[in-house]
């Protein structure tokens, strides 16, 4: 008996101390943060902007690998599927929760297949159109798509993507169902926007912003419970008498399972530093978003976020009937 207790302790010391040298000696090399969407959108742009600050703290440089495809789930399986050492992360938005339902047969569960590092940031959506599109407020739009439901096209950036997202939403709050246009990426859709090829869209402020500002396209209300900063005229969706479409795109950053909480903590302390960044802050405000605070750029934080969504969006994808697979 004396003999076991003594392994038992020379093992629980041995591990002890391979998780202190793995806590002090980690990162020793650069990491890989996996964006499951193409270069220059917005959910790259978030990532680039945090990758950048996390490197400074780490030590190391996060490089950052877009694997688009398949509504994010290409790169979220890549990531799930990869060695747990701390050296491969993932940063994905909502996402991660609405796959759950979008994709029946997905080939990792959500909830399982990750640990959870911290909340990045909750970007507001814009309801946008074609600069020249017809009605001039949002009101008189509401009231034109339903009159017009079948001739009126709405652009997302593919099955899965926010702008599907708010899609979906928009299409429940006016009971019309419009016409939509699905492209391999939400630059392509802009493009197509631009060129006047498209009516409207729903996209990230991240997106939207330099856009609405330049005047190429024309903005209607934003999704947020309150009115943006950078755009103090334009009305929330609330206030133009849909409620129920008000959705921020949230993002986070994931590990594979099975990553040591060294590395998962150290993460979560470099992101927390990097989002507290004025610079961070003020680059954010001009894409009309904010930095999570410290309490939302957690482990724990992150997992309840995760989980209340899918349990949110559930629901709303069954009732569309829409499916990915």
């Amino acid at each position: 008996m004396a003999l076991s207790l003594k392994i038992a302790a020379l093992a629980a010391a041995a591990a002890f101390a391979a998780s202190t040298a793995f806590a002090e000696g980690y990162p020793d090399r650069s990491i890989t943060m996996v964006v499951p969407f193409s270069a220059g959108g917005p959910t790259d742009t978030v990532g680039r902007l945090i990758a950048e600050k996390m490197s400074a703290d780490l030590g190391q440089q996060i490089i950052v690998e877009n694997v688009g495809g398949a509504g994010g789930t290409l790169g979220a399986g890549q990531v799930a599927a990869a060695e747990a050492d701390g050296y491969t992360i993932l940063l994905h938005h909502i996402g991660m929760a609405t796959s759950a339902t979008l994709y029946r047969s997905l080939a990792y569960k959500p909830l399982e297949a990750f640990e959870y590092v911290g909340l990045v940031t909750e970007v507001p959506m814009t309801l946008v159109a074609r600069k020249d599109f017809e009605p001039t407020d949002m009101a008189s739009m509401v009231a034109y798509v339903k009159e017009n439901a079948d001739t009126i096209t709405m652009a997302n950036a593919g099955i899965g993507a926010a702008s599907h997202l708010c899609g979906m939403l928009f299409m429940q709050a006016v009971e019309a169902p419009i016409v939509t246009v699905p492209y391999k990426g939400t630059g392509p859709a802009m493009t197509e926007l631009l060129g006047g090829q498209i009516d409207i869209m729903c996209d990230q402020s991240t997106n939207t912003a330099e856009q609405i500002k330049g005047g190429t396209i024309k903005a209607y209300a934003v999704t947020s419970p309150a009115r943006l900063d950078i755009f103090p005229d334009l009305p929330t969706v609330a206030e133009a008498g849909l409620p129920g479409m008000e959705v921020s795109i949230w993002h986070g950053i994931y590990t594979p399972k099975g990553t040591p909480a060294e590395a998962n903590d150290r993460l979560s302390a470099a992101l927390q530093k990097a989002l507290a960044d004025p610079e961070i802050v003020a680059k954010f405000a001009e894409l009309g978003t904010a930095p999570s605070a410290a309490a939302d750029a957690t482990p724990a934080a992150l997992k309840a976020k995760l989980e209340a969504e899918i349990a949110r969006w559930k629901p709303v994808i069954e009732t569309a009937g829409v499916y990915a697979d």
